[in-house]
């Protein structure tokens, strides 16, 4: 001990440590609530909320629950039951295609324009509008080696990777017909069945060059376009 420390020091800082750690008196004439008491306002918040939900609407167990929803029930999310339900097929495909093309804009940029010897321009590229068979090989399987865009030279580095396993027919289906209408481009719709028809025929592993495509240029892949730029007559109508 310091010759300065008063003797008492070590006392009193052990009694103020004891008094901190001491709970707060109540007030006079306070007690805590009784249990019951506690219990009887949650019972009475379970029963107003029984009654609230009527006027609220009412609730349900095949609504909320996630099993009747698998089986067919209505989905309570916000927009999710028949959230393209007002839409035609082309129209729900821009619409779901739209955000699929978040994981293209990373290299063709938002404005489809690309990026100068790198990566090739989706707006007004004949890749784009010309036949759909080379389009959904492209994205199928990939690309590799120097191509040519609208007159221009590009070289992507290790090329174009394939989406075919990271993404349904559906879904590829979706964003190509996407960018076929958009930024100036107009072309028919891709079709889940389309997309399916090439996995089936093409079982390739490995990226394609633009020589190998070059006889898919201009071949579409056969099947109903049922609305939007050329839809078919048959589809029209069914």
């Amino acid at each position: 001990m310091s010759a300065n420390a008063h003797p008492d020091s070590t006392d009193l800082d052990r009694i103020h440590s004891a008094v901190k750690r001491e709970k707060a008196d109540l007030p006079p004439e306070s007690q805590p609530a009784p249990l019951w008491a506690t219990f009887l306002l949650m019972l009475v918040a379970i029963v107003a909320g029984g009654q609230l939900g009527p006027m609220a609407g009412g609730w349900s167990f095949d609504v909320s629950n996630p099993f009747s929803i698998a089986a067919g029930g209505m989905d309570p999310r916000p927009g999710a039951d028949g959230a393209g339900a007002t839409l035609d097929p082309f129209a729900l495909a821009m619409k779901k295609g739209a955000s699929g093309y978040a994981i293209c804009g990373g290299c063709h940029q938002g404005n489809g324009a690309g990026l100068p010897g790198q990566f090739p321009p989706l707006a007004g590229s004949e890749w784009v509008t010309g036949g759909t068979e080379r389009l959904i090989r492209v994205v199928q399987h990939g690309l590799v080696g120097a191509i040519t865009v609208k007159g221009q030279g590009y070289n992507t580095p290790g090329g174009m990777q394939p989406f075919g396993a990271a993404m349904s027919s559906q879904d590829l289906a979706n964003v190509l017909t996407y960018i076929r209408n958009t930024w100036g481009n107009e072309g028919t719709m891709i079709t889940k069945e389309m997309v399916q028809k090439v996995r089936d025929e093409e079982k390739r592993a490995t990226q394609w060059t633009e020589a190998e495509l070059q006889p898919f240029a201009d071949k579409n892949v056969e099947g109903e376009i049922p609305a939007g730029p050329g839809a078919t007559a048959a589809a029209a109508a069914k």
